[in-house]
């Protein structure tokens, strides 16, 4: 009888450790959705485009603001912090799928799954090129990173027919969103992106890496939303597989800090992977 109120007594203390474990995981999901809302607002605020009717894009005070400050190597404390809670999701995923315990809650869980379909899964590689044969359209990619209003840093104006991978996420390959964001026009003409809005369900983009894979990926949506009302976790949130998200510029010229009013998203997800 002894050993029985032990055992039950041990199972009581170990299912109060279990709802600490899902209270403090329900807080983690909470801080990562508050991190991924605050960087949706960064990439919309920072994909802006020169009016093509008015002067240059901005003066060189205004450009500066794209890039990291002086002495500035890395990301943010809240990039780490994002870091840090999806490397804790991970685990915890882990926890789930090997041992059978459903230890996230479900309305953070369900969204990570990996669907039935397979498919490719690549290490970390930077992208150096972007090709979309339906578009003829073949770009080198640079990466950007977050600049020091905490707004995304994108190709200067002068190197529009760059696009740049936002360096603080996946790379193209990698399970979650690899983000790659350009101009889509200048007051000179035509930018990188400016036929974006041409692409259909089931177009290809291929994305070469520097190991020498091309990652190809296939359309899946195009969406445009206000900048003020980007949807963050639809936009960035989607880790069951690995995903690409090209975003640049669309809907009427309204000048000023936010040069057109809305983001076109493109969205498409990982299908083949072949070596260059």
């Amino acid at each position: 009888m002894a050993r029985t109120r032990s055992r039950g007594g041990r199972t009581r203390s170990a299912l109060r450790r279990g709802g600490r474990t899902r209270s403090a995981l329900r807080r983690a999901g909470r801080v990562a959705r508050r991190f991924t809302r605050a960087a949706g607002h960064a990439f919309s605020a920072s994909v802006a485009t020169a009016d093509p009717h008015a002067r240059p894009v901005a003066p060189a005070a205004a450009r500066a603001r794209h890039r990291y400050p002086a002495g500035q190597r890395g990301p943010g404390t809240p990039v780490l912090l994002v870091a840090a809670v999806m490397v804790l999701i991970v685990a915890m995923l882990g926890v789930q799928r090997f041992a059978g315990v459903n230890v996230l809650p479900e309305q953070l869980s369900a969204g990570l799954r990996p669907p039935p379909k397979k498919f490719p899964v690549l290490p970390a590689s930077p992208p150096t090129q972007i090709a979309i044969d339906r578009l003829g359209l073949r770009a080198p990619v640079r990466e950007v990173g977050i600049a020091g209003d905490g707004t995304i840093a994108v190709p200067d104006v002068h190197r529009a027919h760059e696009a740049g991978w936002y360096d603080q996420g996946p790379t193209p390959g990698q399970y979650g969103p690899a983000v790659i964001v350009g101009h889509v026009d200048t007051t000179t003409g035509p930018a990188v992106f400016h036929d974006l809005k041409s692409l259909d369900d089931g177009d290809r983009v291929e994305v070469t890496r520097e190991d020498g894979a091309v990652a190809v990926f296939e359309v899946t949506s195009s969406r445009r939303y206000g900048k003020e009302k980007l949807p963050a976790d639809e936009v960035f949130g989607d880790f069951s597989r690995p995903n690409l998200r090209l975003i640049t510029c669309g809907g009427r010229w309204v000048g000023g800090r936010t040069g057109y009013a809305d983001n076109l998203v493109v969205y498409a997800q990982l299908v083949t992977a072949r070596n260059g």
